[in-house]
């Protein structure tokens, strides 16, 4: 009869006793009926969109998934008395709790150098059997500025802390009322750490993509209607039409010819336009980058703007003028030449 009350109030009893959450190893105390089988085991799916274009810093959302599940038990101890029924049944709702990821710590990895991660860590408190995070994990990625179209493999790694093993312990049992409890209950818990890696895929998409593939232009200060070249190259994937390369001025330069038509081009093709610019005559003599970028009708009919380009230019001083000193010279030159002259005069 006492044995049948123990098991009947047992719902009553856990609520009743006040458990101790312990990492007491093994060997120091209490008594383990049963050894489950089992531990976490998490998935990592894309939230949203996968698929972003080059040249981006994009937030991609993760979301967990714990697939860990009890496989199999053993019994270790077999109970003898009122007891060790409700220890044993105690214990058994505790160990059920094995497949449950405690405190994961959520790492992304990219090996690809066309695909930066920005952020750190991220934590999830805890991840039961069956469920999935509340809301996703969020990382920020930094995709290359001419990452070629495609997919790219990233690896989540994923580390945390598994219930791995049970032990119960109480002084006595006491069977006054209807609802049996346990005297001085304690639960230790052992625990283990796990690491996990989670494949993780993003796409790049397909697009047109530029780069300046030869530029010349030695200028001086003063100089007007100068020629900048440029060769532009379509290094992307999808062909492009009426596209037109612009150039943003800025002093010392100026111009009224900043534009430059280049047509169609597909992909791997390369097409050279001219600019003309003209450049202050204080204009300081260094190295300078001319900003570019090309407006361009895609494959949809959308008008898109590529990234910018630049163009390197270097302007030298100013060229000093010879007619100044020559004017001078051939003055001196007459100055004594009549000189001369009068002098010889004077003589005869």
């Amino acid at each position: 009869m006492i044995f049948k009350m123990a098991l009947v109030g047992f719902c009553l009893l856990i609520a009743a006793v006040s458990a101790q959450n312990t990492y007491i190893p093994l060997e120091l105390g209490g008594d383990n009926y049963y050894t489950m089988y089992g531990s976490p085991d998490i998935s990592a799916s894309v939230s949203g969109t996968d698929e972003f274009e080059r040249g981006d810093t994009v937030s991609l959302y993760v979301d967990l998934t714990n697939y860990g599940r009890i496989l199999g038990f053993k019994e270790d101890l077999t109970p003898q008395d009122p007891k060790e029924f409700a220890l044993a049944s105690a214990e058994l709702q505790e160990e059920y709790k094995k497949p449950t990821a405690l405190g994961i710590t959520a790492y992304l990895l990219s090996d690809n150098p066309l695909i930066e991660i920005k952020s750190g860590d991220q934590v999830v408190q805890s991840l039961k059997s069956g469920d999935k995070t509340s809301s996703p994990l969020k990382f920020t990625v930094k995709i290359g500025e001419h990452a070629p179209a495609g997919t790219y493999p990233l690896s989540l790694n994923l580390s945390y802390d598994y219930q791995d093993n049970v032990r119960v312990q109480a002084s006595k049992i006491v069977t006054s009322g209807s609802s049996p409890t346990l005297a001085n209950y304690q639960v230790s818990y052992i625990y283990q750490k796990a690491n996990q890696t989670v494949p993780i895929i993003i796409n790049v998409k397909k697009q047109a993509d530029f780069l300046i593939v030869n530029a010349t232009g030695a200028l001086s200060a003063g100089i007007k209607k100068a020629q900048i070249v440029a060769t532009y190259k379509n290094i992307g994937e999808d062909p492009v039409r009426d596209a037109i390369a612009r150039l943003s001025i800025f002093k010392p330069f100026s111009s009224t010819d900043d534009q430059a038509f280049i047509g169609t081009l597909a992909p791997g093709e390369e097409k050279t336009v001219v600019f003309r610019l003209d450049v202050d005559s204080d204009a300081t003599p260094k190295d300078y980058g001319i900003n570019s970028e090309i407006k361009y009708t895609d494959i949809n009919g959308d008008f898109v703007i590529s990234e910018s380009m630049k163009i390197p230019v270097v302007v030298k001083a100013a060229a000093t003028s010879l007619l100044m000193p020559a004017i001078v010279i051939i003055i001196i030159i007459v100055a004594v030449v009549a000189y001369m002259y009068r002098r010889k005069q004077k003589k005869t």
